[in-house]
């Protein structure tokens, strides 16, 4: 049994587990069939986001089943809730996708509201996709617990099976939902056959967890670890892996070792923790939604870090991990090549690691690489002096269309891909360009802007990869160029430009482009911009006639516009710890 606090003199459960007055508290938790000890031992909050909406969280309930074990071997009380969800391949391409962005803010409010009104000592976080994995780790540091984040694993690929009836590009390989967006573009070039599709869509995603690539879901996987709130390695089994309830029960055990210590989640998200995450999402060819979470995690703790501080460790970061969608391996492999301990262990050859970082095992980064026996594979995972590219995957850019900056994905382009002019072809909405893309209405050579799809003006920020995945499905992946204030899903693939700023809601540049108006895209040099003089913006923004108006006139998603900041900032949606009075674990 580990040793642990008996007093709760400074804990949050004292306030509904202590004393006399607390008697009507008390007699709710023995009808729960909580003992005495039970009931005076802490509090440990176990938040899933399970649901049924998709595989990648349909395994968390049985991982928070091990984790309340080892939280009560630790000594500690779990009490297990759940908070929502919003599936983005579910989401994805209709008008549900608003939803997903909002959702990440929903999820920290919701787990904040049921750790304040319940008094709880200590969160563990069990999360699958996308946004659930910034929602949980953004409630940790906004509560400030100690806390640990586990993240409930990545999907199994998919193969289609010897003599199925699909095109050689899909035989022999591993399958993610990716190649499905991108097979519904082949479909309609004329390219694969309703067989081929059917056979694909009942292959590709074989197993629970979230999407097998290099995607958000992975990309904010990796970072719980490199940000140290999650255990080392524990992100790296793929969901149906049994193993995974070891790192579930250590996350128990761990969570009490840190009340015992009072080492809280800010002790652990720093400024140096913050720069090591973006390095890792960097050298991994992440996703560029981690330019939009790392600034909204830092927000909770009151660390100014934003979209552009991000990009610029991007920039000197080397990419040498190679993983989907710009390379050719899945999550499951990089947790068989040593996973994200070996990367960092490489990023630290590079002197490119702060190791002094405390971690949710109580060790620093460095003590933890000390430890890590494994080393670069040389397939998966490169030597960092020996990258895949001198870059991280991910750029920033800015100039007269983004004074906001803007953020590109370049993972497993070549350089000379990088740069692109060519005139606008401007869509009002991410149904207009999609439309338009079908029925193959633009041109060889031309940049889609997509606005009006930015956090306050979509609502939601919406992701575009049904449209990205159409152009590579139709061959044009590289012969057109896409810009928009909305975002991009990390499983895009394309020179596609995202989370350009100020949107257009908020009169940014974006939103004042007219079709036919040169647009230059210049990842080497770190530019976006238009061939208009300062005049003749400053012209269009005078004749502005405001922004477009969206169908959300009430509901969650007219309060969620009423409240976003900028895309550059995380797009928060309240003052952070900047604006806090009171710190919860204090109170």
């Amino acid at each position: 049994m580990l040793k642990r606090p008996t007093d709760k003199t400074n804990l949050p459960s004292r306030h509904v587990t202590e004393g006399p007055a607390r008697a009507p508290h008390r007699s709710y938790f023995y009808a729960m069939g909580l003992g005495d000890e039970e009931i005076h031992q802490p509090f440990v909050g176990v938040a899933t986001c399970w649901n049924e909406a998709a595989p990648c969280n349909i395994a968390l309930s049985r991982q928070a089943q091990a984790v309340k074990l080892g939280v009560k071997q630790g000594g500690g009380t779990p009490r297990e809730f759940t908070t929502i969800t919003v599936t983005d391949g579910i989401a994805m391409g209709h008008e549900g996708m608003r939803s997903s962005l909002a959702s990440r803010d929903a999820i920290a409010d919701t787990v904040e509201l049921t750790m304040r009104g319940h008094c709880y000592d200590a969160l563990v976080g069990l999360a699958g996709c996308d946004k659930s994995l910034p929602g949980m780790m953004m409630a940790m540091v906004r509560l400030n617990t100690p806390s640990v984040f586990i993240y409930g694993g990545s999907i199994l690929p998919g193969r289609a099976p010897a003599g199925a009836p699909v095109p050689e590009q899909y035989r022999d390989r591993d399958l993610t939902v990716q190649d499905m967006f991108e097979a519904v573009g082949n479909h309609q070039a004329g390219t694969l056959s309703d067989e081929a599709l059917d056979v694909l869509e009942r292959v590709a995603c074989p197993s629970a967890g979230a999407c097998g690539g290099q995607f958000t879901a992975n990309t904010m996987a990796c970072v719980s670890e490199a940000i140290g709130l999650a255990l080392p390695n524990s992100s790296g089994a793929p969901a149906p892996y049994e193993s995974r309830d070891q790192y579930s029960v250590a996350s128990g055990e761990a969570v009490m070792r840190l009340i015992e210590k009072n080492v809280r989640a800010r002790d652990v998200v720093t400024r140096k923790s913050l720069e090591n995450a973006a390095r890792v999402v960097a050298c991994t060819g992440g996703s560029t939604n981690a330019g939009l979470h790392l600034p909204a995690i830092a927000h909770e703790a009151g660390i100014d870090f934003d979209l552009m501080d991000v990009c610029a460790i991007f920039r000197d970061t080397p990419y040498f991990v190679d993983l989907k969608p710009g390379g050719q391996f899945v999550a499951k492999d990089l947790y068989e090549a040593g996973g994200v301990p070996v990367v960092m262990k490489e990023l630290r050859k590079a002197g490119l690691i702060h190791e002094d970082c405390i971690t949710a095992t109580g060790k620093t980064i460095g003590e933890t690489l000390d430890e890590t026996r494994g080393e670069a594979d040389g397939r998966v995972i490169h030597p960092a002096a020996n990258p895949i590219t001198p870059t991280g995957g991910v750029v920033g850019l800015q100039g007269n269309l983004a004074p906001d900056g803007a953020i590109v994905k370049v993972a497993g382009m070549k350089a000379e891909d990088q740069r692109f002019t060519g005139p606008a072809r401007v869509f009002e909405s991410e149904e207009d360009a999609f439309e338009a893309v079908r029925a193959r209405r633009y041109e060889e050579g031309e940049v889609l802007v997509i606005r009006n799809e930015g956090p306050a003006g979509g609502p939601g920020m919406r992701e575009m990869l049904a449209t990205t995945a159409a152009l590579s499905g139709q061959g044009m992946g590289k012969k057109v160029a896409l810009i928009t204030d909305g975002r991009f899903s990390g499983a895009t693939r394309g020179f596609c430009v995202g989370h350009v700023g100020p949107e257009a809601a908020h009169a940014g540049p974006i939103g004042l482009l007219r079709d036919g108006d040169v647009i230059t895209i210049d990842a080497v040099a770190g530019e976006l911009s238009v061939a208009l003089s300062a005049e003749e913006l400053e012209a269009r923004k005078a004749a502005w006639t405001g922004a477009k108006p969206t169908i959300y006139s009430s509901g969650a998603l007219w309060k969620y516009a009423k409240l976003v900041g900028s895309a550059r900032k995380g797009a928060a949606t309240h003052p952070g710890a900047v604006g806090e009075s009171h710190v919860y674990m204090d109170l």
